[in-house]
This record gives C-alpha cells, sequence and structure tokens, in this order.
C-alpha cells in the first residue's frame, strides 16, 4: 500500500504530491512499514527513479518506520521505480520528475576540470599583460673581460678569410655580445 498525500506551495504556484509510507501487507494483515524520504514531484507529473530501495547502497529511499517493527526483517527494492498518484490522463504517466541528483560525479569533475582550465587561461593572460618589451631595454657592447685584446695591426681587419677547398669563407674577429636590461 503506498500512502501518497498532496500538498499546495505557494513557492511553486502548484501542487505537489509526496510518498509518506509504503506498508507491506501479507495474508492481509501489515508486514512491514516504511517511511519513505525525497518522493516527490508536481501533482501533474509522476516520480521516476532508478531504484527506491532500503538498502544503503541505492541510498535508502526507504526507512524502516520503528526500531521494533518487522521491517528490519525486510528489504525491498524497486527497479525502474514510477509513480503518478493523480491527474492521470488516458493512464499513461505524465512528464517524469527523476530522483537523479543535479550534481554527479560526471557533472562534479567536469565543473572541477573548468575552474581548473579557467586558471590556466587566467594566469596565462596575466603573464602576457605583464609582458614588457625588449626594443628600448638592450644594448650592445664588446667586453673586454671575455675577449682578449687584438693585436694593433689585427685591429683594421673584422674578418680573415680561412682557407677551404675553393669556397670563400669568413671568419668575424671582432665579437660582441649583448646585454639586456629589463
Amino acid at each position: 500500500i503506498f500512502l501518497l498525500t498532496t500538498s499546495y506551495y505557494q513557492l511553486s504556484v502548484q501542487n505537489w504530491f509526496s510518498l509518506h509510507r509504503l506498508q507491506l501487507l501479507y495474508n492481509h494483515s501489515i508486514q512491514a512499514t516504511f517511511n519513505a524520504t525525497r518522493i516527490y514531484a508536481p501533482a501533474s507529473y509522476s516520480y521516476h527513479c532508478e531504484h527506491v530501495s532500503s538498502l544503503q547502497r541505492y541510498d535508502a529511499l526507504l526507512i524502516p518506520s520503528s526500531a521494533n517493527d518487522l521491517s528490519k526483517l525486510w528489504e525491498v527494492t524497486f527497479i525502474d521505480f514510477q509513480i503518478q498518484g493523480f491527474n492521470i490522463q488516458e493512464g499513461h504517466f505524465a512528464y517524469a520528475k527523476d530522483c537523479a541528483s543535479l550534481f554527479s560525479p560526471a557533472i562534479l569533475m567536469g565543473l572541477v576540470m573548468s575552474l581548473i582550465l579557467l586558471l590556466v587561461l587566467a594566469y596565462a593572460l596575466h603573464m602576457l599583460i605583464h609582458l614588457k618589451s625588449l626594443d628600448r631595454h638592450y644594448e650592445c657592447k664588446a667586453s673586454p673581460a671575455y675577449f682578449a685584446q687584438m693585436k694593433d695591426n689585427d685591429v683594421g681587419e673584422e674578418k680573415e678569410p680561412l682557407r677551404s677547398s675553393g669556397n670563400e669563407s669568413y671568419e668575424l674577429r671582432n665579437q660582441e655580445f649583448c646585454k639586456i636590461y629589463i
């Protein structure tokens, strides 16, 4: 036996039904009673859930009504459960409100990955904004510390031909390096 009630909620401006209690009958006597939690939908809709059960592995939407009741001896599980108590038209279920949560593990992981990618993008944009141009901040200087002084007769020559097999090549004698100031 399913005990359903209907209530009007001003915030949603419509009637909602909820399953309050499930009673198991055997030979015209009540064997077990379970209180239902979180099984509700608008009165013009139906309620659908993949598992409605008294077992913890299925999120236990059915809870034994009392500790002294025989319902602790029962394990009840409905698979592909759908119920509509009111406003049934032509013997078919109306659009179903599903019991799936808004934050499933897949959705939560997608949100975390999006947040990580957004942080990487923000860091990259921050680095691009603070990038300085090197056009005005460098100058090239010859370093007497790193390069030995050249002989006075070689100072006039900046390049000297290298001997090779027919190709004309030059070696640069006056070497410079650049210092960059940022």
